[in-house]
């Protein structure tokens, strides 16, 4: 790690870190001087020299400044953590409830193909469309929110998912597959939208608390993961409409409740400097450094992989292998759990282990998802291979945001994420699309075999790119 200006290390911090001295206490509580305050800085600080640190305290989050008058009382501690982490709390909160749409189209997609869709083969098309529309819509979702802002991009993404939730209700009450299908594409292009929280939170915040706030992020698919299968399975049946329209009705409410989250709380954020950050670089240049190539592909292997095995198991379970709804959502609610449990540590070991481990983790643990999904599948492989591939998807995906975002600068920042969000969420599309071929070609076992040259490809990747990086030199910006 590189010294910063005015930076020290003892005995106690784990690296070097800023020291400032608080001029004017804020009010609150006073403590006696030469206490540590741990946190982000107040805005009436002034930066000092280095001077030797003593007393200095051991604490959690390694960032050490030295009070010489008081230290803040808990009012100015909750002021504090709103006004840094508003971004991450606002969106998080609407994350739980717009993030619903992809569990409900994972549980009932393949579901609703297979009772309306012309000829088995597309009975998984609906959930491809989606997939395609999140990657059509990746591009023209990052440009358009350079030019409007997030909050305008947010909400506009979000309206029309309100619209294409109804869409799915109407086109299940005329058994248009078609209007289904146009249904599943749109709440795709919403998603793409949605997937771009992740950048408006890493730009709410220090680049030392970009782990720990996207894990924390991710948090809200636990109430996603909870909340969108049950939705579905509850109103898929309600007395006088067909079947699995009350479903689409209860995912329009759930998305004009993350809706009114938006529209009240939700502001744009200033980005955090983080020094010069200097003109924008040539393509060739910035796509050519290895650690943001292993952060682009750990991404897309893990969506890919994810989408591939995810969208073939609702039909394999309960179409092919005729075991019980309950028993397939409980499948996918585990899954998507396994998704976003391990954000409750994920972004600590990114911090502690650094990113490249992470994804070599990641990578390992896929590969225990094809091991125990191989063969003759019963329940309990199904719920083995569903879970794993969720902590596989976690660490790659995290880490591979992770690796992405130490390897842009501000002015590169929206091309670089419309092209990994194209690339990523293409490759999902294909994933998508090759679940129902194989599985009604060649079987389950199709749909493994195929998932092998996507985890070798991510292999030499991560070889090629350790041999181009070291841990200090890796995440970082050339």
């Amino acid at each position: 790690m590189s010294d910063r200006p005015g930076g020290y290390k003892d005995n106690f911090c784990t690296e070097y870190t800023p020291l400032f001295d608080i001029t004017q206490a804020p009010t609150g509580r006073a403590q006696p001087p030469g206490r540590v305050w741990v946190g982000e800085l107040p805005a009436n600080s002034a930066r000092l020299n280095p001077p030797a640190v003593r007393g200095s305290q051991k604490h959690a989050v390694g960032v050490c400044y030295k009070l010489t008058s008081t230290l803040p009382g808990p009012a100015f501690v909750r002021s504090h953590l709103l006004q840094n982490y508003r971004t991450l709390i606002v969106l998080g909160l609407a994350q739980c409830f717009g993030m619903t749409a992809a569990p409900i189209l994972v549980l009932l997609g393949g579901l609703v193909g297979t009772q309306i869709a012309p000829s088995p083969n597309l009975a998984t098309l609906p959930i491809a469309a989606q997939v395609i529309g999140i990657a059509s819509a990746a591009i023209p979702a990052s440009l358009l929110m350079s030019k409007v802002g997030r909050r305008a991009g947010f909400l506009s993404a979000n309206a029309v998912a309100i619209g294409a939730a109804l869409l799915a209700a109407r086109a299940l009450f005329l058994e248009s597959f078609v209007l289904f299908v146009v249904a599943c594409f749109l709440i795709g292009n919403y998603i793409a939208f949605l997937q771009q929280f992740r950048f408006a939170v890493a730009e709410s915040v220090s680049e030392r608390q970009v782990p720990r706030s996207l894990s924390l992020l991710m948090l809200a698919g636990i109430v996603a993961a909870l909340l969108g299968p049950e939705v579905g399975r509850r109103f898929s049946n309600v007395e006088g409409l067909p079947l699995y329209v009350g479903s689409f009705f209860g995912l329009a409410a759930m998305l004009s409740v993350s809706f009114l989250i938006l529209l009240l709380f939700y502001r744009n954020s200033a980005i955090e400097a983080q020094g010069d950050d200097g003109p924008v670089r040539p393509v060739t240049r910035i796509f050519g450094q290895p650690g943001l190539i292993l952060a682009i592909t750990a991404a897309a292997m893990s969506y890919s992989l994810m989408a591939l095995v995810m969208t073939a198991t609702p039909v394999s379970m309960h179409e092919l292998d005729q075991l019980s709804l309950n028993s397939t959502t409980r499948v996918i609610q585990s899954h998507i759990l396994a998704m976003y449990i391990p954000s409750f540590f994920s972004g600590l070991l990114i911090s502690r282990l650094g990113v490249i481990r992470i994804i070599r983790a990641g990578f390992v643990i896929m590969l225990i998802c094809i091991v125990i999904g191989w063969g003759r599948p019963d329940l309990i492989h199904y719920w083995g291979a569903l879970v794993a591939l969720g902590v596989g998807w976690n660490f790659l995906f995290l880490g591979g945001t992770t690796l992405l975002t130490r390897h842009y600068r501000r002015s590169e920042r929206f091309r670089v994420q419309a092209i990994n969000d194209f690339t990523v969420f293409g490759l999902q599309a294909v994933g998508s699309l090759s679940a129902g071929v194989l599985l009604s070609s060649i079987g389950w076992n199709g749909v493994m075999g195929f998932a092998l040259p996507g985890l070798l490809l991510l292999l030499t990747t991560i070889l090629i790119a350790g041999k181009n990086l070291s841990r200090g030199a890796a995440e970082s910006v050339a």
